[in-house]
């Protein structure tokens, strides 16, 4: 159900609204990721989504530059899983950033897909985080805009 006003959706709240969000996506992912609470890459976060989809409370898709055909497909085939599977979904412009906060998005020296990043469900409930009910809100209203995958950028710091 959307109760939103026209105010709400559009105007100069809008950008104070998409920095706050973003502030709260970096929040969930800063809390996220010490808390082993994160998947990170394509084919991983597939794999993740097939074997416990119930788990997975975010999924981010970051875009880049590449026009690379096959990551399309797949980006697709995710936020068609996502959306079956009421889980909420958002672009992210800024992969730099998305990497910073990630941790390097290296591993072993390698660069880390960081094209998809799930975020989890820790086991303990007591994980109730204001930063991801903002950024679960704003995913609901986009939604209710027919904006079923809203792109957030994330600010460099």
């Amino acid at each position: 159900m959307c109760n939103m006003t026209f105010e709400e959706t559009s105007g100069d709240n809008s950008s104070e609204r998409m920095e706050s969000v973003a502030e709260a996506l970096e929040e969930v992912l800063s809390s996220a990721v010490p808390q082993g609470c994160t998947t990170v890459g394509v084919y991983e976060a597939a794999k993740s989504l097939n074997a416990d989809p119930d788990n997975v409370v975010l999924c981010l898709l970051a875009t880049d530059d590449e026009e690379d055909v096959a990551l399309q497909i797949h980006f697709t085939l995710i936020q068609a899983f996502c959306c079956e599977n009421d889980i909420n979904i958002l672009r992210v412009s800024n992969l730099q950033r998305l990497a910073e906060i990630l941790g390097g998005g290296k591993a072993g020296g390698e660069p880390t897909d960081l094209h998809c990043v799930l975020v989890t469900n820790p086991q303990s409930s007591l994980w109730k985080d204001p930063a991801l009910s903002k950024v679960t809100r704003f995913c609901r209203e986009s939604r209710c805009l027919d904006q079923w995958v809203p792109v957030i950028n994330l600010p460099d710091r």
